[in-house]
Formats: structure tokens, C-alpha cells, sequence
């Protein structure tokens, strides 16, 4: 950005901010949405929009009263919604001047890093060029095993993506309380996050819960890829007035995630490896290989490997475990599974003078993460 008072910034918008009460697409709440971005462009930021709400969009064009469940009928009505919301989208931010275009990818575009940077790319040269880019999940694709899982973890990820400066996740609750507050009339709001601890996490509840699916919980795990990624972030309602504006210039009502206290900051390919890459293996460690690379960040030495799980070829992303199976990391190996057995297999002492040698190491740990997130 050009100053430090312009940020990039990616906002999250899901299908409950974007629907009327019948479920239907409601155009004048995309209308209060693109009013706020459109602001935000006058005063020189950078958008990138992550939307929902294709599925809303079509099924009834379908002929189906309620929203489908199978998810054949959802990519259905995804296909004929998606093309009207964006039309929505492009028709309101062309009365403010401005022109948006539609991104659409799935979790496999992510996780081929050649694909990855070509999505960064294009992504650069609109916001260079003052287009609002508008990503979605290409849902009228996606199979479930190719899923991002919802938006809110897409729009993290997205976000480290084109090193944004801010995330803002819109919801139908006000922010982080420390109870449910639909049960708990005196449940408190969190203004400020500085750390996502396990007595945060069960604040937002447990996968699979009424207050989890889709809710609380998912967006506290795109939090901590944000916060991860050095990336601050807020959450708050959508439905309150002038709310993106606000949360953008830090002075709206919501929950604030700081990473002033965050000792893990991933840079790009760090980010590509922590939360994109799926890792091809497993290569199991002994304990004193643990010692080197998890308290004197060293590089792991074929003498250190225990065993080696699954195939995988060199330049592979690969996870880290120890003899008992706790995961330590991700790292990018240098050999393939294959050579590596070889190694183990041939205990020569050239190849013992190979492995004490300095610059042969299997995995360059200065990129491995930990798994916390």
C-alpha cells in the first residue's frame, strides 16, 4: 500500500449476511455491502471480497423451497447462482465506478503451489489495476475430500495469500463472548484476542456442535491462521450499520484478534507449507533428532530418521512426527522416499560421511511449522 493509513484488506461475507428471511439473495444487503467497500476504495484501500451465497443465489430457480441438501442439488443451484450474484455484485459496484471480477477455486488450486501463486498473481494485478476481486469456492466442482471446509477458512487463507493487512469476518454475532450468549444473557464480550488458547477455543465450542458447525468455531480456526500468518483480524456483525468502515479504521464494535503477542509469523512459503501444501508422508524421528529440531532449529539428518511412512518425491511436503506419533511440523525433504529407504538400508561409511556432512540434510527445517494451527 502506499501509506500506513491504506491498508489491503480481506473481508469475509457469509450467506446469512447476504440472504433475507425467506433465504432468498437480498439485493439491499449487498447493496450495504458494496456501499461500505466502495467507501473504502475512495479512501485508497485495497478490497478483496470472499463471499458466499451462490447456493442461496439458485435454488430456487431449481424449484426448491428450502435450501438443497445433497450435494448434487447444491452445485446445481450453485451453478445458476453464482453468475447472479456476481452480476449483483458488478451492477452495485459499477454505480459507485468501480469494476469486480469473480475468482472461483477449489482447495486443489491452493494446494499445487505453482496453481497458488498463479491465484496470487492474478489476484495483485487487480487489486494493482483497483478491480474488487470476489473469490467463492467453485462449489458447482468441489467434491466434500476437495472442500476448504467453509469461507471463513478460505478468507484466512486467502488473506496470507496476498499479504493482506487486515481480515475482517462478518457473522450474525457481535464478536467472541465468553459464553454463548443466545443462553447466557450475562455472557461478555471479548474486545481484544491476543492468543488463541484452549480456553478460547472452548469458548467457541467443539466441531460438530450446534454453536461449532459453521459458526464460532470455524472462524476461531481461520484465526489462528490469520494470526499465524501476521495478519490481524476482527469479528463482528454484519448486520450492524456501517460495520466494515468501522472494523477497518479499528473502531467498530466486535472482537479484535491483535498479533502483537504472536511469536509465529510465516512468511509466504511458510504459509503454502502450513496450511496448503497436503503433506505426501511421514517420517518419523527419534528423540534426539527431536532435541535438534525442536529446540536448536537444526536441519534433520538421515542418521535421525526412525521410519519412513508413504511415497513421496523429492521437494514433497512431508509431516514430522516423533516415535510416538505427535506431530512436530512440516518440512519440504530434499529425497525421495525411495532414496531415503536406500539410505537407511545401506549404513556405509560413505554414506555415514554423507549424513555428517553439513549441507546433506533430508528436510530444510528453517521452512518446517509447527502444527498447532
Amino acid at each position: 500500500m502506499t501509506s500506513d493509513n491504506q491498508k489491503r484488506v480481506v473481508i469475509k461475507i457469509g450467506s446469512s449476511s447476504l440472504t433475507s428471511s425467506s433465504g432468498d439473495i437480498s439485493r439491499r444487503k449487498i447493496q450495504r455491502i458494496t456501499d461500505q467497500v466502495a467507501e473504502l476504495k475512495d479512501d485508497g484501500h485495497e478490497v478483496v471480497l470472499v463471499s458466499s451465497g451462490a447456493v442461496a443465489a439458485g435454488y430456487r430457480t431449481l424449484g426448491f423451497v428450502n435450501r438443497p441438501s445433497s450435494l448434487p442439488e447444491k452445485q446445481a443451484a450453485a451453478a445458476i447462482g453464482q453468475g447472479r450474484l456476481i452480476e449483483t455484485y458488478s451492477e452495485l459496484f459499477t454505480s459507485h465506478g468501480y469494476a469486480a471480477s469473480q475468482i472461483l477455486i477449489t482447495r486443489s488450486d491452493f494446494s499445487d503451489e505453482t496453481r497458488y501463486n498463479n491465484v496470487r498473481n492474478t489476484i495483485n494485478v487487480l487489486l494493482e489495476r483497483g478491480i474488487v476481486p470476489i473469490v467463492n469456492e467453485n462449489d458447482t466442482v468441489t467434491t466434500d475430500r476437495l472442500r476448504f471446509g467453509d469461507n471463513d477458512t478460505l478468507s484466512a487463507k486467502v488473506a496470507g495469500l496476498v499479504d493482506s493487512d487486515q481480515l475482517v469476518i462478518l457473522s450474525d454475532i457481535d464478536g467472541l463472548y465468553n459464553d454463548d450468549p443466545r443462553k447466557n444473557p450475562d455472557a461478555e464480550l471479548l474486545k481484544e484476542v491476543t492468543e488463541i488458547t484452549p480456553q478460547i477455543e472452548d469458548m467457541a465450542g467443539e466441531p460438530g456442535s450446534a454453536v461449532g458447525t459453521g459458526g464460532m468455531r470455524s472462524k476461531i480456526d481461520a484465526f489462528k491462521i490469520s494470526m499465524a500468518s501476521g495478519i490481524p483480524s476482527f469479528l463482528g456483525k454484519a448486520g450492524v450499520n456501517n460495520i466494515i468502515v468501522e472494523a477497518v479504521n479499528e473502531t467498530a464494535r466486535g472482537t479484535y484478534f491483535d498479533i502483537e503477542k504472536i511469536d509465529v509469523n510465516l512468511d509466504r512459503k511458510r504459509q503454502w507449507i502450513a496450511f496448503n501444501s497436503g503433506p505426501e508422508g511421514e517420517i518419523l524421528i527419534d528423540q534426539e533428532a527431536k532435541n535438534v529440531i525442536v529446540e536448536d532449529k537444526g536441519n534433520l539428518q538421515p542418521s535421525h530418521i526412525y521410519q519412513i511412512n508413504g511415497y513421496f518425491k523429492k521437494g514433497s511436503v512431508v509431516r514430522i512426527l516423533d516415535t510416538d506419533n505427535n506431530k512436530l511440523g512440516l518440512g519440504v525433504v530434499n529425497y525421495s522416499s525411495k532414496d531415503l529407504e536406500q539410505f537407511q538400508l545401506n549404513q556405509s561409511d560413505q554414506n555415514e560421511e554423507i549424513a555428517m556432512n553439513s549441507d546433506f540434510f533430508v528436510c530444510e527445517l528453517d521452512v518446517a511449522i509447527p502444527l498447532g494451527v
